[in-house]
């Protein structure tokens, strides 16, 4: 089985890239969700949480108040490095028991992993994508979708990767900057595509 990296920027349209693949009956995890459930209410990675960083992280019905985690992570390199430490392991064995659980007819699956480069684990997988749009629009994707100023847009943006950086990396790139259709014609040329390699190989 050929294990295919999915990644990207914040607000650079991977997660729809990946629901298309999903469409065409890809297997697909998500790190996100790992990285979500790693501190779920009542977990070890949320009681790591919160010795590293305080019980003011915490909801009032005692779950993981994100926006305040991410206030504090977003603006301290070390804060992030510190949490990355807690919840990447967790992420790392959610995704080789997504593959290694999936059946043998499976000639291929995709893992959307959103630090892939950051993190340095390309060399895992057999092939990277990488969704990618310009600069100008990632940025304007980020204010709107969360609704920050332009100082903290630009602020997550920067914890990542260049997305130009990551392109130069990639295998195959899909560009997210045109129409949701636009995006889909690239996704299922590559779906054609990468199932025609698995059966040649």
């Amino acid at each position: 089985m050929r294990r295919i990296a999915l990644t990207g920027g914040i607000a650079t349209g991977k997660s729809h890239v990946a629901a298309r693949f999903r469409h065409h009956g890809v297997p697909v995890v998500d790190a996100d969700v790992l990285s979500r459930e790693s501190v779920a209410a009542g977990s070890p990675g949320l009681a790591a949480v919160v010795s590293r960083f305080g019980p003011d992280i915490l909801s009032a019905s005692g779950t993981l108040d994100r926006a305040r985690l991410g206030a504090i992570v977003f603006g301290d390199v070390d804060a992030r490095r510190d949490l990355e430490a807690i919840v990447h392991p967790f992420v790392r064995r959610g995704i080789e028991d997504f593959f290694a659980a999936l059946p043998a007819r499976e000639r291929f699956a995709v893992a959307d992993v959103p630090l892939l480069f950051e993190t340095g684990r390309e060399s895992q997988f057999h092939a990277v994508i990488v969704a990618a749009c310009t600069p100008q629009t990632q940025l304007q994707r980020v204010m709107e979708r969360d609704g920050l100023t332009r100082e903290n847009a630009q602020r997550r943006i920067a914890s990542q990767w260049p997305i130009e950086e990551k392109v130069s990396r990639a295998d195959y790139v899909i560009r997210t900057d045109g129409s949701y259709a636009a995006t889909d014609e690239q996704v299922d040329r590559l779906v054609k595509e990468l199932r025609q390699d698995t059966l040649e190989n």
